[in-house]
């Protein structure tokens, strides 16, 4: 199996979902890597499309695994696997499990990730090797795609992980509440409950209840 990395340039973070999900790029066309190999547009397309009709979906792993069954252990799961006019689109969800809850805080830290790649691993199923020496050492047209991991090192910065969205935890809420004049008592009250656990005198003008509402809709969905 070989692999190719692509580097982390930004992460956006998102307010909306609770789940661990983020999205960007598992590998970009165009682009020579750093084993002088170039990605070709519609190298994954069969790859996918098996993948998509069988179920048998590519791993997400961590530094391509390791020897233990624990770092072989995947740390989530790809929830969609596209081409576009860039590369290899992914979306995925960690575990909530103490690997996936590790990696999703260092993805969210600020002011930079504190891990900075993604990269692939593939069988090369068809491609056309260099003929002068100027050229790429190989173009990449058919790849078999077996897996693809959140790395700390990457070697090819073009591709990037673009969104991680971050949950809406209790403690924004009871913040959004204690701001709209609710006592603390009160707000984990709203929070447990829902604005009925409160005497409708203490529910607060309509507009503001109508927000929190939304806001508890966010937290609990």
């Amino acid at each position: 199996m070989e692999r190719s990395i692509f580097g982390l340039r930004e992460v956006k973070l998102a307010s909306e979902g609770a789940d661990m999900t983020f999205s960007g790029y598992g590998a970009v066309f165009g682009n020579i890597d750093s084993y002088g190999d170039v990605i070709e547009p519609g190298a994954f397309g069969a790859t996918l499309a098996e993948a998509k009709a069988s179920g048998d979906w590519p791993a997400m792993l961590l530094q391509h695994g390791g020897l233990t069954a624990e770092d072989n252990t995947p740390i989530g799961i790809w929830t969609d696997l596209a081409e576009d006019g860039i590369g290899l689109k992914v979306t995925g969800k960690l575990a909530d499990t103490p690997r996936g809850r590790e990696i999703y805080t260092l993805l969210k830290m600020e002011p930079r990730p504190a891990i900075k790649g993604m990269s692939i691993g593939y069988r090369a199923a068809a491609y056309e090797q260099r003929t002068k020496p100027e050229d790429p050492r190989r173009r990449l047209t058919k790849l078999d795609l077996f897996e693809v991991s959140i790395v700390t090192f990457p070697a090819n910065r073009k591709a990037n992980i673009t969104d991680v969205k971050s949950g809406l935890t209790e403690r924004d809420a009871e913040r959004a509440l204690r701001d709209a004049g609710f006592s603390r008592s009160e707000a984990k009250a709203v929070i447990a409950s829902g604005f009925k656990a409160l005497p409708q005198r203490d529910a607060g003008e309509a507009g503001t209840k109508a927000a929190l509402e939304r806001l508890l809709t966010t937290l609990k969905s």
